[in-house]
């Protein structure tokens, strides 16, 4: 979304009060006079996004779910909402699947209220509200991948296979129904994908299957 001169409307979600305060201070910081509803859990969010709020602040971590799925019914219903994830998890496995559910923001609960109420400003300039090792960690993730040896083992066929359904979000059990094999062998299959593909995550072998063109990125 084009970001407006000025927010009016925010919505914080995060099960710790001292976490939220300190979020709604932020807002109120960036925004002076902007009208700010909080929530402690999923069930409580979604009661609060009739009609959307234009900005939101939403910690992954919640006691009843994820926080990317409120951020993935925000986007199903088509709402116009500028999704931040603020979290303390710096970590691919949480990250890319944020950014994939359609967070356009990404901050690390590190900052003082301060330093969050100057990143939140940067929105209207065009600046995305990214935590500067965030920044890093994707530049990092999207260099152009070093050449792989002349005798590195391509993919077989039931790799490509397997890494395809993981890619596309399928739990083990899920992959092994769908191929007619075992847990076990599946488990084994992922392992040698991740070693051939020199990646540690589930996160980082979907982003290598988009790359190669197995799924839609």
């Amino acid at each position: 979304m084009s970001a407006p001169a000025d927010f009016t409307r925010a919505l914080v979600v995060d099960d710790l009060p001292e976490a939220r305060q300190w979020m709604v201070a932020a807002l109120q910081a960036a925004f002076p006079g902007i009208e700010v509803a909080t929530a402690a859990n999923l069930r409580e969010a979604f009661a609060s996004i009739e009609p959307p709020p234009q900005l939101a602040l939403i910690d992954l971590g919640l006691p009843d779910g994820n926080g990317t799925q409120l951020i993935e019914a925000l986007r199903s219903r088509g709402a116009d909402t500028l999704c931040i994830v603020s979290t303390v998890f710096d970590d691919d496995a949480h990250l890319f699947p944020a950014l994939r559910a359609g967070a356009q923001g990404y901050v690390l609960k590190d900052r003082d209220r301060d330093a969050l109420a100057g990143m939140l400003q940067g929105i209207a300039a065009g600046q995305p509200p990214l935590s500067p090792s965030i920044a890093r960690r994707l530049l990092r993730h999207f260099q152009p991948m070093p050449v792989a040896p002349h005798d590195e083992a391509p993919l077989t066929p039931r790799e490509t296979d397997v890494l395809r359904l993981t890619a596309k979000g399928l739990t083990l059990q899920e992959v092994a129904d769908a191929l007619v094999l075992s847990r076990h062998t599946v488990s084994g299959y992922l392992k040698d994908i991740y070693r051939k593909l020199r990646v540690g995550t589930r996160a980082e072998a979907a982003l290598e299957a988009a790359r190669r063109g197995l799924v839609a990125p």
